[in-house]
């Protein structure tokens, strides 16, 4: 994803949850934009796919711990920090159960 719209997401986001301007300094990451589809994929494409949710994961994960240096710093409530905390978890549990279910199809159909 391009820079610009990697920051209109994140804008989005910040927006859709009430964040004020003093945090960009924490950035959401970019959910993978495709997941393969189980059925149809190659063991490559689903490796790949792998790599790509345990990167994102990483990413949530600083992230996180950008939002709770924020709150240590003062630069944020923890009000704030709790709910872009909840956002930033449920859409990682969110890519991780559709991708779990692609690793479902995928092992079903080279069982």
């Amino acid at each position: 994803m391009n820079a610009p719209r990697r920051l209109l997401i994140t804008l989005a986001v910040a927006c859709a949850l009430g964040a004020p301007a003093a945090y960009a300094n924490c950035q959401l990451p970019p959910a993978p934009s495709k997941i393969p589809d189980g059925a149809t994929a190659s063991k490559q494409q689903m490796l790949t796919a792998m790599q790509t949710i345990q990167e994102y994961n990483h990413d949530v994960q600083t992230y996180l711990k950008c939002l709770d240096f924020e709150v240590r710093q003062n630069q944020m409530s923890s009000d704030d920090q709790v709910s872009l905390h909840n956002a930033a978890v449920n859409q990682l549990q969110r890519i991780a159960a559709q991708f779990n279910k692609q690793v479902i199809a995928f092992k079903s159909k080279h069982s």
